[in-house]
């Protein structure tokens, strides 16, 4: 394993498991359903046809991005016929930025509500596009820039609340996001609308195995940081710089145990006692922005 610097100045501990800045362990009651305890993973084993191949991408911004990004395979671009005089020059732009994209179909709005899942917010634009290709570890480590921070999620579930994570991180600069390749949805329209251009900018990496992951990211120098509601420190306590993989755990139920214990740092956002948690993507927000401030 490569020596690492630590993020807050000091050297590694020789027992990683009774750090300094490690906090209490917390037993958190989780869901009967949930896979840490046997029940059914919400997306465990193939994923249905509909996810593995094309589908829409909506909204002015998830749509641009996706139009400009050269990596994602565009099919069709349809323009509601009512907006078309005010978005047709920005969707040439898109176009142009990343070459042979298909022309503009030019369509009444009514035709888009009926193309596009219930109550679609499309805004007068629609991409069909097969999902970003995958992306390896390994390859997004080599190019992640300098010491530009990793988020992980550990078990979330929602699109929307994805989609959101990835705005934040790139709005804060994150290099990459990883998330476990069963117990985590597929790219979606939800998930690219929510994400509003960021998920054609940060790669989400998906594995097999978040352990052998944050194994992974140790020998590549990175200190975890895991959030947890009991530790001893806030984000701005810890100061923490250098290279950081801050792990985020499931709304409720939090970190699981095993990846708790893989943690070199646990730290809190205090809140207040009113509210028994925050979702991933405030979590994120609130983080990175601490992280922004530490560095500045």
């Amino acid at each position: 394993m490569n020596q690492r610097n630590s993020p807050t100045g000091a050297n590694r501990p020789p027992n990683r498991s009774k750090g300094p800045n490690r906090g209490p362990r917390r037993n958190r009651p989780r869901p009967g359903g949930s896979p840490a305890h046997g029940g059914k993973p919400q997306h465990g084993g193939a994923k249905p046809a509909e996810t593995r191949g094309k589908h829409w991408i909506y909204g002015i911004h998830a749509g641009l991005a996706a139009i400009a990004n050269p990596r994602r395979r565009v099919h069709r671009i349809l323009l509601a016929a009512q907006s078309a005089e005010t978005l047709e020059s920005r969707v040439d732009k898109s176009r142009a930025a990343a070459g042979g994209r298909p022309k503009p179909e030019i369509r009444d709005r009514e035709e888009l509500d009926k193309i596009l899942p219930n109550r679609a917010v499309h805004q007068g634009l629609a991409v069909e596009a097969d999902p970003l290709p995958e992306i390896s570890l390994p390859r997004a480590l080599t190019e992640a820039a300098g010491n530009a921070p990793i988020l992980i999620l550990d078990q979330a579930s929602d699109p929307q609340n994805i989609g959101a994570t990835l705005r934040s991180a790139a709005a804060f600069g994150a290099a990459f996001i990883i998330m476990q390749d069963r117990h985590a949805p597929p790219e979606t329209p939800a998930m690219a609308k929510a994400a509003s251009g960021a998920l054609e900018i940060v790669p989400m990496v998906r594995v097999p195995n978040i352990s052998r992951a944050l194994i992974v990211l140790k020998e590549a120098g990175y200190w975890i940081v895991g959030f947890d509601a009991h530790a001893p420190q806030t984000v701005a306590e810890a100061n923490l710089t250098s290279k950081l993989a801050l792990i985020l755990g499931a709304e409720g139920s939090g970190l699981r145990r095993l990846t708790q214990e893989s943690c070199d740092h646990l730290i809190k956002i205090p809140i207040s006692d009113k509210v028994e948690s925050l979702n991933v993507a405030a979590t994120a927000a609130i983080a990175l922005y601490e992280l922004t401030k530490t560095k500045s």
